[in-house]
């Protein structure tokens, strides 16, 4: 395999000086440099690889021929096995940030049982794999050296205690705070920002509240060597093992009590009969079958019943939907059911994921990790178009941009659940119609088929992107 000189270093790879992302010829790669031979040894030649790759805990990766550092800066070229769909902590629910943080953890007591230690926690280096969450960066890993405290130890309570505490005691959106804070959540915002109530509970008064006191004090302290030396103990592998123990019983004790939101029990009160619901499966099953996509996209999808059609077929599904609530329960069921081809995802439609960090492209914003082969939009289109005054032919654009084909329903007017939403606002949506809908989105898309939904006044339709 011959490997061009002028490789695509991806933008969300470049700050570590072990190594780096790159793309060629659509394939992803690793570089390891140099400066990482010691550690990436030890790594494989311990059985900390083998032994966390075979768990599930660590992306797989493959050595290939290394021809491509013009100043011998490669010491290793790998090929790691690739993720479906990259997703980031803002859009995940509680119980996928904490299952992040408790596999973290795991992986740095396994460590310390090989004689290394993790030197990043980032939540970005966990992507979800197969239905649960998995280590991505291989370059995470140093020798452990006696005596040293856990350097990651920081980075572990602002990617992942804090933002978990936030949304277990106030509020179960504040995960968004990661939008503001791409390094994680400062501690000292979250000791402010949490009851006083928490100072009494060990772990976070401890690894949170005290932590960010400390911090905060050390960084106003005189910086000359003799005060780090004073500030620096040495903590022993037991008492390190004993730290990272605490944080996890920590992390193991929060819940998340979201209480009633608007979607969570969607399917219980929908107007939809039980032979409308059928119907509507058949139909939508019947559409994937005709497209037969490579990947799916369900927007909308509050807890994920339609994704589990394309995802029950062996399609990678995205399962996207606004209400934290019905996120948590979906992704709580593919755990528990162990599914293979479901990511649940947090996602404002109205106010999609940006792109982030140094010059705007560390963070992929929704459209470059598109477009997916197939969107479904069920039941969604009425709630941009009614609920948050998108025009008809904005809300096919902003579709057309995202995927090949559309698996779309349309909602009528005298349809119970569209009245429920006029109920409290003048009806200004003269355009919305089905004549209004069809003409708009045949702009953007052939409508290949449509079919009235049995015993509703809904249609579905299976459209292809002009």
């Amino acid at each position: 395999m011959i490997i061009r000189k002028n490789i695509d270093i991806l933008p969300s790879s470049f700050r570590d000086p072990s190594g780096f992302l790159f793309e060629n010829d659509g394939v992803l790669y690793r570089q390891l440099n140099h400066a990482y031979r010691e550690s990436y040894d030890q790594l494989m030649g311990s059985g900390l690889y083998e032994r966390l790759a075979k768990q599930g805990g660590l992306i797989e990766h493959s050595e290939v021929e290394n021809t491509l550092s013009e100043n011998n800066g490669a010491y290793k070229v790998l090929c790691p096995e690739r993720i479906d769909f990259i997703s980031y902590p803002y859009e995940w629910s509680f119980n996928q940030l904490k299952d992040a943080a408790l596999l973290t953890l795991d992986i740095q007591l396994m460590a310390l049982d090989f004689d290394m230690t993790l030197k990043d926690a980032s939540a970005y280096n966990i992507q979800f794999c197969q239905g649960r969450p998995v280590m991505i960066d291989t370059l995470s890993f140093e020798r452990y050296v006696e005596g040293h405290a856990w350097v990651a130890y920081r980075q572990f309570c602002q990617h992942f205690l804090a933002p978990l505490a936030l949304m277990s005691y106030k509020d179960v959106r504040l995960n968004k705070l990661f939008l503001a804070h791409i390094d994680g959540i400062p501690l000292d915002l979250a000791s402010r920002l949490l009851p006083r109530s928490t100072w009494l509970k060990p772990g976070l008064g401890i690894h949170l509240h005290i932590h960010a006191k400390t911090q905060k004090a050390y960084s106003d302290s005189v910086s000359s060597s003799k005060d780090k030396k004073r500030n620096t103990r040495p903590v022993s592998k037991m008492g390190l093992q004993g730290i990272v123990e605490g944080l996890r019983k920590a992390v193991k004790k929060l819940n998340c009590h979201f209480g009633k939101t608007e979607w969570a029990d969607y399917y219980d009160s929908t107007n939809y009969s039980e032979t409308a619901f059928e119907e509507k499966k058949r139909i939508v099953e019947k559409y994937l079958k005709m497209v037969n996509p490579q990947s799916v996209w369900d927007l909308g999808s509050n807890t994920g019943e339609f994704s589990r059609i394309a995802s029950g077929s062996g399609i990678p599904t995205v399962s996207f939907d606004i209400d934290p609530a019905a996120v948590d329960f979906n992704y709580c069921q593919v755990r528990d059911r162990q599914e293979k081809n479901l990511l649940p995802l947090i996602l404002d439609l109205t106010n999609p994921s940006p792109a982030l960090g140094w010059s705007g492209r560390e963070r992929d914003c929704l459209f470059t990790r598109g477009p997916a082969d197939c969107i479904m939009a069920l039941a969604l289109v009425h709630h941009l178009a009614i609920s948050n005054n998108v025009p008809l032919d904005r809300v096919a654009s902003f579709l057309a941009e995202l995927c090949n084909f559309l698996i779309v329903e349309f909602v009528p007017k005298d349809d119970s659940q569209v009245q429920r939403l006029l109920s409290s606002r003048e009806d200004i949506f003269t355009e919305y119609d089905q004549a209004g809908f069809e003409s708009e989105f045949s702009r953007f898309f052939e409508i290949k088929e449509s079919e009235n939904i049995k015993d509703s006044k809904r249609t579905l339709y299976m459209m292809k992107k002009k």
